[in-house]
């Protein structure tokens, strides 16, 4: 078990010098990466993830009265525009328990919904993505980033339902799952290895928090530098050291098989 800056470089025999004091992403997301000058960090996540330029048009401010303390810390939705210039809304969730998977299963199509009856003044909404990273153990899966939509299958046929010509037009999209959430889950737990990709490079830094000096996966070179602890307020300082205690408090307990935190990087 390791925190932020106690980073074990053996597990990925990485021969490059890594940042030790970057501060955890999921605390980032809802303080730092919210700020419009940091933008590019969560912008080459989400370009690197989805494999198309992604830009932050805006934040969608989240209902507070709704969440806990920790979701406010582990969520951030945004208005971003895609390469074709659409409209696209994503939703990026910090999960380390597992019982937070049902709400990612569950709840983005209703606070999603939320948000597209409020934004009409930005164009029609084209696509929805949830993206969640997890920090606990999907112990049956195998791979360590997994993408899924909705696929409609007749009961007797088994054919798919598909989009007629007019609905293509009008929804601009191909298939019937194009029009619903298009979920990505990254499993930080299952990623043991080099990475070779500048997708790897990112799953590295999330399970890690250090940064090789070599990294060119877009948005790392942003991160390195904006997510740096020296660089927080007296008052940001406070409040990180106070989540940081909370959360050695929490891997401190038992868990049990309903809410677990990992042993990983917080």
């Amino acid at each position: 078990m390791y925190l932020c800056g106690e980073i074990i470089l053996s597990n990925y025999k990485n021969k490059y010098i890594m940042n030790s004091n970057l501060i955890c992403f999921d605390w980032a997301v809802k303080r730092v990466l919210r700020q419009k000058s940091n933008f590019a960090v969560l912008e080459g996540l989400l370009s690197t993830l989805l494999n198309k330029d992604i830009r932050i048009v805006h934040i969608l401010e989240i209902d507070d009265s709704q969440e806990s303390a920790g979701d406010r810390f582990s969520r951030i939705d945004m208005l971003v525009k895609d390469g074709d210039g659409e409209s696209v809304i994503v939703e990026v969730r910090n999960s380390r328990k597992s019982n937070n998977f049902h709400r990612m299963l569950y709840g983005v199509p209703i606070e999603i919904g939320g948000h597209i009856s409020k934004i009409e003044g930005y164009g029609k909404v084209r696509r929805l993505y949830s993206v969640n990273i997890v920090y606990f153990d999907l112990e049956q899966s195998e791979d360590y980033v997994y993408c899924g939509r909705p696929v409609f299958t007749g009961t007797h046929n088994k054919d798919e339902l598909k989009l007629s010509d007019r609905q293509r037009e009008q929804f601009t999209c191909r298939h019937t799952g194009d029009l619903y959430v298009e979920y990505y889950v990254i499993c930080i737990n299952k990623f043991n290895k080099d990475a070779v990709s500048s997708l790897d490079e990112w799953i590295s830094f999330l399970k890690t928090g250090g940064i090789p000096e070599n990294a060119g996966a877009k948005g790392l070179a942003e991160a390195r530098e904006c997510l740096r602890e020296d660089r927080l307020s007296k008052e940001e300082q406070a409040e990180y050291s106070a989540y940081m205690e909370s959360l050695r408090k929490e891997k401190s307990e038992i868990p049990d098989k309903h809410s677990q935190a990992s042993d990983i990087t917080v």
